[in-house]
């Protein structure tokens, strides 16, 4: 049985259709990151299970229970908001113990829960002090602190943190993924950056204009991408595509790329299509089975590792790599086994 289960979900503002037929098992125990860009549906999801939006049509079930109807506080779910929703005029003690007073529990067993969470999080130091005496990483670990306080089935995390700078993100990234494996909680997370679904996730649901891409781990969602969105949704930089005009097919299982022709016996080229290929898995060293001479265009270091800028027939090209460059034209190697081909719909191509 799964533990969070949702059956075509639909949900529309007006004419505009967010979600469609929306279809997904959740385990229990796991990490859940729904990615996606802007607009795709992601947070209205998460509204819908914590029953701050209404579902349109279809279901929303927790261990079995129909959420659809439910109030949000009868739910037993917490939700963990990117603006931190941290009342002002109270102290991180009484911000995290707010939701406990009205279930009508004693001072001493609220006291308790609240040091229990603080130390979850390392701010026991902070219960005395207002928000506005907290950096942004702080508040979000008070916010996160109330959540845990309420011992929810399933916590909901909107992009929690999309307001920290840089090192804070990778901060919070690691004490959110301790949290996960300390409380063996459900988490589903919204994010539109892929480096903490990739980090975080237990399975990441790729979504686009409301529908699912694709839904699988981090590592199969990166080696296996079932489509070009998704291909080039994962991976920073991302991936290279190419477009295979129909006169660059050679015949059924050859093509031209880059002057160089490609032969693959287990497919059937017809009508064009389109090749990647990863930043990463471009070399500057002799290992490909074809190579390309490049003008660079620019070269972006970000120290222990440079991201190279150039562009053939229109198309930009993008290469990672560790090693100094010095000239302005240089040789990249492309290896086939590393190409992923995919149909004039952009389909992934397998074998």
């Amino acid at each position: 049985m799964a533990f969070l289960k949702f059956e075509d979900i639909d949900k529309s503002f007006g004419k505009n259709n967010v979600i469609s037929k929306f279809n997904l098992e959740v385990e229990k125990g796991k990490f859940i990151v729904l990615l996606g860009p802007s607009g795709c549906g992601k947070s209205t999801l998460l509204r819908m299970i914590a029953g701050l939006e209404k579902i349109d049509n279809g279901k929303i079930l927790l261990e079995n229970n129909l959420l659809n109807d439910l109030l949000p506080s009868k739910r037993q779910i917490a939700m963990v908001f990117q603006s931190y929703a941290l009342y002002p005029h109270m102290s991180v003690f009484e911000n995290i113990s707010f939701g406990l007073k009205s279930e009508k529990i004693s001072k001493n067993e609220i006291k308790g829960k609240v040091i229990e969470a603080a130390k979850i999080l390392k701010i026991e130091e902070l219960l005395d002090r207002r928000p506005k005496e907290l950096s942004g990483g702080q508040r979000q670990r008070v916010a996160i602190g109330r959540a845990i306080t309420r011992n929810p089935k399933l916590f909901l995390f909107d992009e929690p943190l999309s307001n920290l700078d840089a090192a804070l993100r990778s901060e919070m990234r690691v004490e959110i993924s301790k949290l996960h494996k300390k409380l063996k909680s459900n988490i589903v997370y919204v994010t539109h950056d892929q480096i903490e679904a990739m980090t975080l996730a237990d399975k990441i649901v790729i979504m686009n204009k409301g529908k699912i891409e694709q839904s699988g781990t981090p590592d199969d969602i990166y080696s296996n991408p079932n489509n070009i969105f998704v291909a080039e949704f994962i991976g920073n930089p991302k991936m290279n595509i190419f477009k295979i005009e129909n006169e660059n097919i050679v015949n059924k299982n050859t093509f031209k790329l880059l002057n160089n022709e490609i032969k693959f016996e287990n497919f059937n080229f017809k009508d064009g299509l389109y090749v990647g290929i990863r930043p990463e898995d471009i070399s500057l060293e002799n290992k490909g089975e074809f190579a390309v001479r490049i003008s660079v265009d620019l070269i972006e270091n970000l120290g222990s590792e440079k991201i190279i800028y150039s562009h053939l027939n229109n198309t930009e090209i993008r290469i990672k790599s560790t090693k100094n460059i010095i000239d302005k034209d240089i040789t990249i190697y492309l290896p086939k086994n590393k190409l992923y081909l995919f149909d004039n719909n952009k389909v992934r191509l397998k074998t």
